[in-house]
């Protein structure tokens, strides 16, 4: 998983990311984005425009949203591999310890 999305985009989704990556790999939960592993080609285009600086390569990712990384997996084990975000569209499903997550005011 070359990037992934962590605790800055909770609850906001701004979705410059979106528009920015190539393969359109970048799917909407409920409450944040999931950068898809299997379709990423770590290009690092979505990482430089994410204005609430919410990605990071995996390798640089803060110890304490470490779990991120697993919370993806977990998302696209529940709703699949699609191929295209936007063909997809957006799930009301969030990886569970997203879901928990105490919703931002």
């Amino acid at each position: 998983m070359p990037y992934v999305i962590a605790q800055p985009c909770v609850d906001v989704k701004d979705k410059a990311c979106v528009e920015e990556c190539p393969v359109d790999a970048i799917y909407e939960g409920n409450r944040t984005l999931y950068i898809n592993p299997n379709e990423c080609v770590d290009c690092g285009a979505c990482e430089s425009v994410c204005p609430t600086e919410a990605i990071f390569y995996e390798d640089d990712l803060p110890e304490e949203w470490a779990w991120y990384r697993e919370a993806a997996v977990n998302f696209f084990e529940k709703i699949g591999n699609h191929g295209s975000a936007s063909a997809f569209g957006k799930s009301d499903y969030d990886a569970p310890e997203v879901a928990a997550l105490p919703e931002k005011n």
